[in-house]
């Protein structure tokens, strides 16, 4: 294949793709929390409501203003949303700018990843974690929750690819998940124990533990330390120009999904530069 022909097909890919993850980063919570509820209802020997079918397939997606069902022509990633310029083609509603942002955002990374890696499948496995790290980041952000349904899949995956000689040995990829989930369950406690507050939650755990799988465990401090540099400017940020409350408090998934993306594509040369500022 060409190299032009797979940069724009990586690129058209990771725009379909974008746009079934706004519906995963959409749907997936609520699906957790229907779930929960009704095993709510069966400990607490309830009558459960009644199930809807409600899954990353059905219903079709339709305007959350006026219920108008989204036709494909509707759905056409970025180019839908800039010809309706924003706006609801029944109702005139506004349309959250999120969407396509995701979309351009998830097309121009898998551009980048294709760039990078060729039509490979290392390549291939590149842009699972990429577009699985969009999803989880998008998701912890609105709702505090990174879902086992990404995280766990994401963690065995990281082993399988790394056995097959993908991007680390298969024992630096096991000590990796190991030492990735153990370390924040550590922190956690302690945390616990001296303040009697819960610092994270579990699922961070379970990320760190899958970017460890795919790093090795080599990369955990780089990932630990840019997750606070990535936490503190998108933080300061967030409060100079949106005027959040500095007392609200922030998911750390986010910052950690970050940091393992920009660790797995440049951790080895930022090790290398740290090594050649420090003279070691």
């Amino acid at each position: 294949m060409y190299p032009s022909v797979a940069l724009i097909s990586a690129t058209v890919l990771g725009l379909l793709v974008g746009s079934f993850l706004n519906v995963v980063i959409y749907r997936l919570p609520k699906m957790l929390q229907a779930g929960w509820r009704e095993q709510c209802c069966e400990l607490l020997e309830q009558e459960p409501p009644e199930p809807k079918r409600f899954n990353l397939i059905t219903p079709n997606s339709t305007c959350p203003h006026c219920g108008h069902g989204i036709k494909p022509w509707e759905n056409i990633p970025v180019i839908s949303y800039l010809i309706q310029r924003g706006k609801c083609t029944a109702c005139k509603g506004t349309i959250s700018a999120r969407y396509p942002i995701i979309e351009l955002v998830t097309g121009l990374l898998s551009l980048f990843i294709i760039y990078r890696f060729g039509v490979t499948w290392e390549g291939g496995a590149a842009l699972v974690l990429t577009w699985s790290l969009i999803a989880l980041t998008v998701i912890d952000f609105d709702t505090q929750l990174l879902p086992d349904a990404i995280t766990l899949p994401l963690l065995w995956l990281g082993l399988i690819v790394n056995h097959l000689g993908g991007f680390v040995s298969l024992e630096d990829a096991l000590w990796g998940a190991i030492a990735g989930y153990l370390s924040l369950w550590l922190i956690y406690w302690g945390f616990k124990l001296l303040t009697g507050k819960e610092g994270m939650g579990y699922g961070d755990f379970k990320l760190l533990g899958a970017l460890g799988a795919w790093l090795g465990w080599q990369m955990l401090p780089v990932v630990v330390l840019l997750s606070s540099f990535v936490g503190a400017a998108i933080g300061i940020g967030m409060m100079l120009i949106l005027g959040r409350d500095k007392n609200i408090p922030m998911p750390f998934g986010p910052y950690l999904a970050i940091a393992g993306w920009l660790a797995f594509i440049w951790g080895d040369q930022m090790i290398q530069q740290y090594l050649q500022f420090f003279a070691l």
